[in-house]
């Protein structure tokens, strides 16, 4: 990479191969070595990431960020992570809050030749283009419309509405999608009617 250091090494996965003292103690040398200013972990699991944060602590190199994937499609932080997260003190900024584009309005009329699905790039395929999830994202979209939004911008709304969540991690191919999206600062909050909505979306 041609740098000095880093300003945060991540440990991505955890690996059940692998002795999780040794990970972090991995971790923890890049930060005395100079090649790293901070460590965080990704893709933990609650149980797991409790044990890194505490490992990391004992050895004097904090857990400053879990990057765990969270979006209107994937809950699952809010099975024990965030507690978790913000019981530690432990910031948490997702990834794919926008579900590879699932999110943004752009399959609500089929698939353009310049998104992911069309050109086989990232996790969403033409297979998870379901009826079913279509309806979802088309009942969002017009809720995100009655509140002045963009569906991407109520999408990352809705992860920012916790105070656990740190920030997120927005992947824009084009700059207008990352105004577009920044645009969500400027209506944060959700009604308790507009949370029910949801819920019932995506039951």
């Amino acid at each position: 990479m041609r740098l000095e250091y880093v300003d945060i090494f991540y440990s991505h996965r955890f690996d059940p191969d692998t002795p999780l003292e040794e990970t972090m103690g991995a971790l923890a040398q890049a930060v005395r070595q100079g090649k790293a200013l901070y460590v965080g972990i990704s893709n933990y699991e609650p149980a797991e990431a409790a044990e890194a944060i505490r490992l990391l602590r004992e050895l004097g190199t904090p857990c400053l960020i879990h990057q765990p994937r969270y979006s209107l499609f994937e809950l699952t932080p809010e099975n024990g992570l965030l507690d978790l997260l913000g019981a530690e003190g432990v910031g948490c900024i997702p990834y794919s809050p926008l579900a590879q584009g699932l999110l943004t309005g752009k399959y609500l009329h089929g698939i353009p030749d310049d998104s992911r699905v069309a050109k086989g790039v990232g996790f969403l395929t033409e297979d998870n283009l379901t009826e079913e999830r279509l309806t979802q994202v088309r009942a969002l979209n017009e809720l995100a419309q009655e509140r002045g939004q963009s569906l991407a911008q109520m999408a990352l709304a809705w992860v920012l509405r916790d105070e656990r969540v740190t920030s997120v991690l927005i992947g824009a191919s084009k700059p207008e999608q990352l105004t577009d999206s920044l645009r969500c600062l400027e209506q944060l909050a959700f009604s308790t009617d507009e949370l029910a909505r949801i819920e019932q979306v995506l039951k």
